[in-house]
This record gives C-alpha cells, sequence and structure tokens, in this order.
C-alpha cells in the first residue's frame, strides 16, 4: 500500500491518560467515539485481526469450532441464570414493542441453550465452541483506554464435559494453549488465582505486569504464578518454590472459570450416560480480551518513540522510506529502486507500506517508528550506488546493510531478517 492511499495524519502530541493509550491515538490506530466505547481504524483494525488469527489458530489446536452468536439476548434467559438482577455491569434495552433484552457481556445464557442442537447423550461429549464477539458492560468508570470500556473485543470459549475430571483435562489444556497465545504476542503472562464473580466461586486469570495496569497481585517472579490481591492477601510465599511474592499493578488479558453445572442446571441442559441415566453436563469457560490484547502491547512492548508490535502481529512488515536528494535524476533513480522493491515484496506477499509522501526524512523516520512497522528498508543515494538496503529492525533497533540480491533471497524464505 502507499502511504498517500493510506491516508493517515499522525498525531505529534495528545493528551491522554497512558503512554500506550497516546501512541494508539497519536498513530491513529484508534479514535475515542465517548466515553470507554472506541473507532478503530483501518491501522488498528490491522493488528486486531492479526491478534483474532493467533487466537483462532490456538482455539482451533484444541478442538473448538467457531460459531458466533447474537449480542441481543432476550431477558428470559438472564431470569433463569438469577443474573438479570445481580450482573451490576449489564446494559438493559427495552425496544419500543415493550419487550426488554441485554447487550451481551459473556454469553454463557446464549450458549447453553444453543448447545441443545449438539449434545444428547455421553457419545456427544466432549463438545467445544467459541467465538470471538463485541461484549458490552455498563462501566461505571472506563478508563485506561481500551483496558476497560463499555464496548470490547472478546473472544469466549465454552467447553461442554460428562464428568469434571474431563473439564479438569481440557481446563489445563486451555492453560496451556493460552500461554502459547501470550508468548506470540510476546506478553509475559502470569497465571493468578482470583475470584470467580459471578460465574463461579474462583478463577484464573493471566495477568500481564503494567504500572497502568487495574489490578494489583502478588506473585512469583520465578513460576510466574500469584494471586489477585482480593483473594488471599496472607500468603507471603511461593507455593513451588517458596521464594518471597511480589507485588506489582498488572493487566489482565485473560481468565478461565469451571463452571461446573451452575449453568446446565439453570438452564436444562442434560445427556444421558453410559448407564442411560440423564445428567447435567458439566461446563467451563474460558475468555480471552483481543482488544485488551492490543492495550497492553502498546502499554508494555513500546518504547520511547512509540509502538511496537511482535513480527506477527505488525500492521505491515516492511515501511519503504526514499530519501529523496531534490536532484531531479537521482531521485528519479531512488524512486525505481523503491518501486522495484515494492514490487518485489507484493509479489512475495509480503505486506508493505510505500511512503511516498514529499515530506521530510525525519517526519518518514517518525512516523515509521511511531507506527511499529517490524522493518524500515531506506532507499538513498549513497546506499543505491552501492546496491545497497538499510534496514531497520523495529524490535532489535539494529540497522544493518543487506545485498539487494541476499534481502531478496532472505525474503522468499521468511520474513524474520533480525
Amino acid at each position: 500500500m502507499k502511504f498517500q492511499d493510506l491516508k493517515i495524519k499522525t498525531k505529534k502530541q495528545v493528551s491522554e491518560e497512558t503512554k500506550g493509550l497516546s501512541f494508539l491515538v497519536k498513530a491513529n490506530y484508534i479514535e475515542r467515539l465517548t466515553s470507554g466505547v472506541y473507532n478503530y481504524l483501518p491501522l488498528g483494525y490491522r493488528v486486531i485481526k492479526k491478534i483474532e488469527k493467533v487466537v483462532k489458530e490456538e482455539m482451533d489446536r484444541i478442538g473448538g469450532q467457531e460459531i458466533l452468536m447474537a449480542a441481543l439476548h432476550p431477558k428470559s434467559l438472564w431470569e433463569k441464570t438469577g443474573r438479570w438482577e445481580s450482573f451490576d455491569a449489564l446494559f438493559k434495552v427495552q425496544s419500543k414493542y415493550d419487550q426488554w433484552y441485554a447487550l451481551g457481556p459473556t454469553h454463557e445464557e446464549v450458549v447453553t441453550p444453543l448447545a441443545k442442537n449438539f449434545i444428547f447423550s455421553y457419545k456427544d461429549l466432549p463438545f467445544y465452541l467459541y467465538q470471538i464477539q463485541t461484549k458490552f458492560r455498563d462501566e461505571p468508570r472506563p478508563k485506561g483506554g481500551l483496558l476497560r470500556t463499555k464496548e470490547f473485543i472478546m473472544k469466549d470459549l465454552y467447553s461442554f464435559h460428562a464428568d469434571e475430571k474431563d473439564l479438569d483435562k481440557y481446563y489445563e489444556k486451555v492453560k496451556k494453549a493460552y500461554f502459547r497465545i501470550f508468548k506470540r504476542c510476546r506478553l509475559k503472562a502470569i497465571l493468578v488465582e482470583a475470584p470467580g464473580g459471578t460465574f463461579s466461586p474462583y478463577s484464573h486469570e493471566f495477568q500481564v505486569l503494567t504500572k497502568n495496569g487495574e489490578d494489583e497481585i502478588r506473585y512469583c517472579s520465578k513460576c510466574l504464578i500469584g494471586y489477585n490481591e482480593e483473594l488471599k492477601k496472607d500468603i507471603k510465599k511461593c507455593p513451588v518454590c517458596q521464594k518471597e511474592l511480589l507485588k506489582e499493578k498488572a493487566a489482565e488479558v485473560g481468565n478461565i472459570f469451571k463452571l461446573k453445572e451452575k449453568y446446565s442446571k439453570a438452564l436444562d441442559l442434560k445427556f444421558i450416560d453410559k448407564n442411560n441415566k440423564t445428567r447435567y453436563v458439566m461446563m467451563g469457560c474460558y475468555g480471552i480480551g483481543i482488544s485488551r490484547i492490543l492495550a497492553v502491547i502498546s502499554e508494555v512492548l513500546s518504547d520511547e518513540k512509540g509502538l511496537v508490535f511482535p513480527l506477527e502481529l505488525a500492521p505491515f512488515k516492511f515501511v519503504i522510506v526514499p530519501l529523496f536528494t531534490g536532484q531531479k535524476k537521482i531521485d528519479s533513480l531512488i524512486k525505481k529502486k523503491g518501486e522495484e522493491i515494492y514490487e518485489f515484496l507484493l509479489e512475495n506477499k509480503k505486506e508493505v507500506l510505500f511512503d511516498d509522501r514529499e515530506v521530510s526524512a525525519g517526519e518518514k523516520f517518525f512516523d515509521s517508528d511511531l507506527l511499529g512497522i517490524s522493518y524500515r528498508i531506506v532507499i538513498s543515494e549513497k546506499n543505491i550506488k552501492k546496491n545497497f538496503l538499510e534496514i531497520k529492525g523495529r524490535q532489535s533497533g539494529k540497522i544493518k546493510l543487506i545485498k539487494i540480491n541476499a534481502f531478496k533471497n532472505i525474503l522468499t524464505k521468511n520474513d524474520f531478517l533480525f
């Protein structure tokens, strides 16, 4: 894509509450519509879709089948589970025909009766369904940009089992899948035991340390396990290695719950077991904040210049920056070489942005760093005369001169240069 076609206008100064949010707004990744509600602009949405791809791949790997459920829920389902009155953040909507609905903050009330289409006997279990969808919660004090909002993007997986032993087995499998997801996103997640809220007596959260996080956790730096401060303030040492627990701020990026029979009883989800007896299905639920991952990455991976993304998530892998001299003949050569590299990358299905703007080199460098694009390729008079490209890695900060032919050979095999 050409930069001028992208129409992105980066900002030099913004006034936002956190560093990560400032960069997302400066780079025109997101736009605040109102308190706790954001629009995702082209670059921000590109990253969101890449996060979703990582999550989908890992959910499919553990047997999940993707569906899409309604966001508008009839009041009757929420009354059956007792959460119409007890779920404090529930958005309630009345139609002009007097029916009441909930805007889905989570989908236990919908997925449980939906599962009756698939589950009849023990032979139909286990069974796993997930979706990626916009959720709604009437948060009284949205804060931290995308960290706590009224409208957000979430992946929710639901598992259905014949017994608690099978639920426990899958629960551990999901833990491993979550750690793979966060590793691919370059986030160092800590497994934290926490209260289960309206879902279950306790849960596990995946927390990432950040001074702008809204949670306070005690954790072991060696074992990467810990406790939410709401739960067990008296525990001072790691139960595994006995190391002193540290206390820091963190942001939750995922959570998992053992629902057991809570929702299957309330919504009458049963199956016939091996002994021909009718029993309630055991359930688990597993959430990941897609938009939260974008927010946390912008907080913990960014540097003083702007956003930094893992190669797998960056909006573009390459940005080509031609440095024009004002001399017609030389600039024509620079543009020609830039176009050649651009076409080569496109032909090899590499995501590339060509900075074709007539602005200063400083502005081009500023924007490439701010946007978090993985590799910056500089086309200059000095380098093209020697048949070199100057390439800077956004993650590493390293700058290397690479022969154009060598660069092409590397790029036909993989994206990763250094």
